[in-house]
């Protein structure tokens, strides 16, 4: 408020007290978003990109935290509205071993005979790897790794944009999220299956018995006899080692990232192994697609048919999974969008009827 004095001066008055008080918090959460961007970009520098789920959980929400300050109660809300993302890392991590809990046996053999019947007794990892593999990573491979890890980085980036700006899609969207990978976790623990990586270091009689976790899955396929149960490799180009490897990872290598690829190595060492059917890698990617279909412009769309199928492709070739996994990855993403609209519809459904009889005299 100003005040004119019996000399004409113009005299303004203080700022009351809340005034004040915002204009510090204001300051502190500018102040806060400065210092999270830096330890994040020293981080980035110093240990490379965060390419595990966990620490961009961290960073996601810390800097949703900092950007919250002085906005009431929103810093609160940030720890309720993110902790179901935590609490599934650590189910997700929980479900190693829990097949052996329940005692349900790994599968080997069927997702590998499923395959070879869909494609008329050729294995399609085996054929892509004999065709496609070289010595050292090409520049291509890049892409199939950054795809890859995709899934880990992805849904979290999404969800933090839509909590900032738009809380009822991002609602829609952490149902999604939680809904996929809790039907996922279910089916994991119940139909423990392994990939066509470990397949290729394992016997027929490896495996006989249904083990989660044999010592043929830490050796090299090179040890297995005739591909283990995957199959052997028929040719190769000139160079190329002569039996099925584990490659997502090393598309990096052309970059000279090697801290992402040790990242990699050091996460997938320490989740569930035989967490393969379904593919939720295939899953969350089409998942994903079907969400943003209506939500971005249409230009977009191109990049979200490609999404799930080059997704698709990095997972068989890199010998992560079968191609029935990634069709029953697709078909619970499906199923779990049908149960959301339903779910959607019937509470809108119930609403209406609910408006109309309180507005009947």
């Amino acid at each position: 408020m100003a005040t004119i004095d019996e000399d004409q001066s113009i005299t303004v008055a203080a700022p009351p007290e809340s005034g004040r008080r915002a204009q510090r918090l204001r300051y502190l959460r500018y102040a806060a978003v400065t210092v999270w961007a830096v330890i994040v970009v020293w981080r980035t520098v110093t240990d490379g990109f965060a390419f595990n789920r966990e620490l961009v959980l961290v960073y996601i929400s810390t800097g949703l935290m900092a950007a919250s300050i002085g906005q009431g109660r929103r810093m609160l809300h940030v720890i309720r509205d993110w902790l179901p993302f935590a609490l599934l890392l650590i189910a997700y991590d929980l479900t190693r071993g829990a097949a052996d809990l329940v005692g349900r046996p790994t599968l080997w053999h069927w997702q590998a005979d499923v395959d070879r019947a869909m494609f008329f007794g050729t294995m399609p990892t085996v054929w892509l790897q004999e065709r496609l593999k070289l010595p050292e990573p090409p520049l291509w491979e890049v892409v199939m790794s950054t795809v890859y890890m995709s899934f880990f980085v992805l849904p979290y980036v999404i969800a933090g944009v839509l909590w900032l700006r738009n809380r009822d899609e991002w609602k829609r969207f952490v149902q999604l999220f939680v809904g996929l990978n809790i039907a996922g976790l279910v089916i994991y623990t119940l139909v423990p299956a392994a990939p066509p990586w470990a397949a290729a270091r394992c016997t027929a009689a490896d495996v006989a018995d249904g083990p989660s976790g044999p010592a043929c899955m830490f050796r090299s396929a090179r040890e297995a006899p005739d591909g283990g149960v995957l199959g052997a490799m028929a040719s190769v180009r000139d160079g190329a080692n002569d039996w099925i490897e584990r490659i997502v990872g090393r598309g990096w290598r052309a970059l000279d990232l090697h801290t992402a690829t040790a990242l990699l190595d050091q996460g997938q060492a320490s989740v569930n192994l035989v967490a393969a059917i379904p593919s939720l890698h295939a899953g969350m990617s089409a998942a994903l697609a079907a969400f943003l279909w209506n939500r971005l412009s249409r230009r977009w769309r191109p990049g979200l048919v490609a999404y799930p199928l080059v997704m698709a492709f990095t997972l068989v070739y890199t010998a992560e999974h079968y191609v029935i996994d990634i069709l029953l990855g697709w078909a619970l993403a499906a199923a779990v969008i049908y149960a959301l609209h339903a779910y959607e519809r019937r509470k809108a459904s119930a609403a209406t009827a609910r408006s109309a009889v309180a507005a009947t005299p």
